[in-house]
């Protein structure tokens, strides 16, 4: 299975909306708050190209982007393969 690393913040729906797909593939994934973690945001800002938003995830170290582009790779049946990996 494949290492999923996703970076939230409290109150977030996209967040919200990412990791219910990620759980309804039984996927296992770590999550980042980064909303009182000033250290912690500014490695997600690094690791997804200046990207400020959340959710910014990751599927071994790749980055996927936000909860619109994991939708959009599951749609066109590219998450399924990545998350196997």
């Amino acid at each position: 299975m494949a290492k999923v690393e996703i970076y939230t913040s409290p109150f977030c729906g996209f967040c919200v909306r990412a990791k219910r797909l990620l759980t309804s593939k039984g996927v296992e994934f770590t999550e980042y708050d980064v909303f009182m973690d000033g250290k912690l945001k500014k490695t997600m800002v690094g690791r997804a190209g200046g990207r400020t938003s959340v959710p910014q995830i990751f599927i071994d170290d790749q980055h996927i982007g936000g909860s619109d582009e994991l939708h959009a790779l599951d749609s066109d049946g590219g998450l399924d393969p990545l998350l196997e990996s």
